[in-house]
């Protein structure tokens, strides 16, 4: 038979007692400390805490409340509204155990507020379903604090399953009820109440002393910032508490990155770039002048490259804005010096396309290229020395059977769909070579420093002269007919265009068009016309097919998914449908359209909508006013949160607990203030060991 605390236990009440605060001060509780070894709690609890990924205190902790509900006051009997959550205490009039469908049960109380007895509405009656034993609990002449969302059944208020305590002691304090409580996300085999108790006892019995003082808590200790993110005097105070351990964590992140930034830079480089006659001869062979900002990033690659220390650099660029040509800039300097450069792209067609490009601008010069794929018939060893000057390949770059006789630079084509790993392994293929990354995503300025803060950044933002214009325009359920005929008309003229849907097929969960729903229909449409479709269920070789027939002109017409989001250059193409728009993120969107527009032609982005979502609405209002992929950035940080941002930027930094705050310029300068401070002050992290254990195993699993 258990015992009335394990009965407490299992159905979520509790008594009010006369301790205020927290628990008795045992003093003897540190966060590394396993649950195993924790007397109070259970072994099945501890079980289902690790099935949560909670092993040791430190973890209890840091499962942080997804919201807080305030309940310090006490709504007023009678009750009238139903749907809103309301904390009532009064005193229990009446109880009863009940039976329904057989052999169920449930019991009910009935209590009534101060004021007149007589009036049946200045009573509310809870229920509990399957919990029988609840009526050792609560009982006829309890006063009671509960806590629910009422709803009328016939005459009366009812509460299900309200949260509640009995009241033992006046002027007692409450854990769950009467103050600003925590409300955490859910974890199997553990109640909401449970783990609220739970983590009040750690907190009452936590050794503050514990751990490494750090810059970030200051005179606040860690463990009573704790205390306020899981039971605050005010809401405030919680939003204060989190912050500081947001800030712990980008302070983290930041001496990671700084850290791998400082053991990068302490190598000793190649030094390159000092001739330029091939950097200028291949200048003055290009038929229209660099911009401004390739210029400036040239400047910069030229200087690291010719620095002691190896280089270490992104390269963001909007869409369009010619990466391509500042790498080939880069990688003229290094060839002049003697050196051999690679380029890794994420696929097939797109390091295709790259090698075509640079065989264009480069074979005039008498530069090798050369191209590795995973695909390419060529002998199962690819010997490199002595031939290429530059090697343009895949995922293939990073295997064995590729050898470099001297590979100075390393450029990393849309970076962020690598992993450090992939990264690391092509860099190590050289000894020391310089590292330029690019990425076409924009990214907002915070998370550059968050996402990059290892790199030395070069930002092109302007766009080549010569380029089309892009019209983009917003429309709410247009004509399928007046859809067809503008596409006729541009395909008429000798363009191409793209139909892009959020689903590759119809879905019960989704309402929203598929390519594969709609192929056919515009392929009866534009019967005139090659209609091809690409998604990201099909083979590689089947996409790659795809796309090689419609940059050739032989398909004039792709419907598609976002797939097409990284993909080749086709100038000829010119308009772009977006079906269901409001479903994609802006960045997203800003990518889509960048397909078109890379020709001298006219362009056209419809992004057609339902319009009934206002938030949509405004999402693509911003894409209709402006191309400028740096404030589209801006604005989806602003509009859909980091979190959603990150998903889709780059691998792992989505983990993070505090993503919200990554909005938060102020603090993300602040955390890297204070690790560049920390590590000027000690560069070895020797005032720090555990921190220098965990930044050396994450510089290893790099």
């Amino acid at each position: 038979m258990p015992d009335e605390d394990e009965l407490l236990s299992r159905s979520g009440c509790a008594f009010i007692s006369d301790k205020e605060g927290f628990g008795e001060k045992m003093n003897d509780l540190t966060p590394d400390l396993a649950l195993s070894s924790c007397g109070f709690i259970e072994p099945k609890e501890a079980e289902a805490l690790a099935q949560a990924g909670i092993h040791a205190l430190e973890d209890l902790l840091n499962w942080f409340p997804r919201r807080y509900e305030d309940r310090r006051c006490f709504d007023a009997f009678p009750v009238h509204v139903a749907g809103e959550a309301v904390c009532l205490r009064g005193m229990v009039v009446d109880s009863a155990r009940k039976r329904f469908g057989g052999r169920r049960q449930f019991y009910e109380i009935v209590v009534e507020g101060s004021g007149d007895s007589l009036l049946s509405n200045s009573r509310i009656t809870c229920r509990w379903f399957n919990m029988p034993y609840l009526h050792r609990m609560v009982a006829v002449g309890h006063e009671v604090v509960i806590y629910g969302k009422p709803k009328e059944q016939g005459s009366r208020m009812l509460i299900d399953h309200p949260e509640f305590e009995v009241v033992q002691n006046e002027g007692g304090s409450s854990i769950h009820l009467e103050r600003i409580v925590p409300i955490y996300r859910n974890i199997s085999g553990i109640s909401a109440r449970r783990l609220r108790e739970l983590i009040h006892e750690v907190l009452g019995g936590l050794d503050f002393n514990w751990g490494e003082p750090g810059p970030v808590f200051g005179d606040c200790s860690r463990g009573e910032t704790w205390r306020d993110v899981h039971f605050p005097g005010e809401v405030e105070k919680a939003h204060s508490a989190r912050r500081k351990f947001a800030l712990e964590e980008f302070f983290l992140l930041q001496v990671r990155v700084l850290w791998r930034r400082q053991r990068f830079r302490s190598q000793q480089g190649r030094i390159q770039g000092r001739k330029t006659k091939l950097l200028r001869a291949f200048h003055e062979s290009l038929p229209f002048d660099l911009t401004d900002a390739q210029k400036r990033s040239v400047h910069e690659i030229t200087a690291d490259l010719r620095s002691e220390h190896p280089m270490n650099r992104l390269l963001q660029g909007d869409v369009g804005s010619g990466k391509t040509f500042v790498a080939m800039c880069a990688m003229m300097l290094v060839v002049e010096s003697g050196s051999q450069a690679a380029l890794m792209a994420p696929t097939q067609i797109l390091a295709e396309q790259h090698y075509l490009t640079f065989r264009k601008w480069l074979s005039r010069l008498g530069v090798r290229v050369a191209l590795v794929t995973g695909s390419r018939k060529e002998s199962d060893h690819l010997d490199l020395e002595g031939a290429p000057q530059i090697v343009i390949g895949t995922h293939a770059l990073l295997y064995d059977n590729v050898d470099f006789k001297d590979l100075g630079l390393v450029v990393i084509d849309e970076q962020h769909k690598f992993g450090v790993s992939q990264r690391s392994r092509l860099i190590e293929q050289g000894t020391v070579p310089d590292v330029l990354v690019m990425t076409a995503t924009p990214i907002p300025r915070t998370l550059t420093l968050t996402m990059y803060g290892d790199l030395d950044v070069s930002i092109l933002d302007e766009l080549p002269a010569g380029r089309g214009k892009i019209i983009t325009g917003v429309r709410e359920k247009p004509k399928v007919s007046d859809v067809t005929k503008f596409l006729r008309e541009q395909l008429t003229s000798g363009r191409q265009g793209y139909i892009v849907y959020p689903l590759v097929e119809e879905s019960d969960a989704v309402r929203a068009s598929s390519a594969k729903g709609e192929i056919d229909k515009w392929a009866k449409r534009l019967r005139d016309y090659e209609v091809g479709l690409l998604h990201g269920k099909m083979k590689p070789e089947e996409k790659e097919e795809v796309m090689a027939r419609f940059r050739d002109n032989e398909i004039q017409v792709l419907v598609a998914t976002t797939v097409v989001e990284v993909g080749v250059d086709v100038p000829n193409a010119n308009v772009m449908v977006i079906y269901n728009a409001e479903r994609f993120g802006l960045a997203q969107l800003h990518q889509l359209r960048g397909r078109i527009g890379r020709g001298s032609y006219q362009s056209y982005c419809i992004l057609v909508t339902d319009g009934k979502n206002e938030e949509g609405k405004r999402k693509l209002q911003v894409l209709e006013n402006t191309t400028d992929g740096f404030k589209i950035a801006e604005e989806d940080l602003n509009l859909r949160g980091p979190g959603e941002v990150l998903g889709t930027a780059q691998s792992g930094m989505s983990d993070l607990r505090f993503v919200e705050f990554l909005a938060d310029g102020t603090l993300v300068r602040e955390a890297r203030q204070l690790a560049e401070e920390l590590l000027e002050r000690d560069p070895e992290l020797e005032e720090s060991p555990r921190l220098k254990k965990e930044v050396e195993a994450i510089a290893e699993e790099c």
